[in-house]
């Protein structure tokens, strides 16, 4: 009896971590989509504002911080990769990442935890666009009204959206494990 527990409980692992994998790679995707669908050029970083935000907020929600990161800071820095601001795909990376992961472990048990979620985001671009070469502090600076605008809307949106697939979905699965 034993044996046969041990066994379903690993079998269940097993399917947890597929449907995981499998939710990451599809929200991984979704964020890249939103990210380069609507893109506004922002030309003192070379950077842009964009919806993707909407959707790093819900991944780490929806996930947990953990999943959630690696879905937004995958997804976006994909974007980076796709749109060819190769400098930016490590940047995006850790910013969207620890984005996602704030709003997973923070946001899901108070929605003012998210304001931190936007302000680490927006805090890490304007850090590293001062070091990058060709950027510096003015240009860091006249990015930054752009990037809390990108994360107010993507805290907000993804909250709503959240909201609405918790409503649609009462016993979804929670994979912040």
């Amino acid at each position: 009896m034993r044996d046969q527990f041990a066994k379903t409980n690993a079998t269940e692992k097993m399917n947890v971590f597929g449907v995981q994998t499998v939710l990451i790679i599809i929200l991984a995707g979704a964020v890249a989509a939103l990210t380069i669908f609507v893109r506004v050029p922002t030309p003192a970083t070379g950077g842009y504002v964009n919806l993707g935000d909407v959707a790093v907020i819900f991944c780490g929600l929806f996930l947990g911080g953990r999943w959630g990161l690696l879905a937004g800071g995958l997804g976006s820095a994909l974007a980076d990769l796709i749109s060819g601001a190769f400098i930016f795909i490590p940047i995006t990376f850790v910013a969207k990442g620890l984005e996602a992961f704030i709003a997973g472990s923070l946001g899901r048990k108070h929605a003012a935890w998210l304001l931190l979620a936007m302000v680490a985001m927006f805090s890490t671009y304007f850090i590293a666009e001062i070091f990058l070469p060709g950027v510096g502090v003015s240009a860091a600076l006249s990015s930054l009204p752009f990037n809390i605008i990108q994360g107010t809307i993507g805290a907000v949106g993804g909250l709503g959206i959240y909201y609405g697939v918790k409503k649609a979905l009462p016993s979804y699965a929670k994979f912040n494990s």
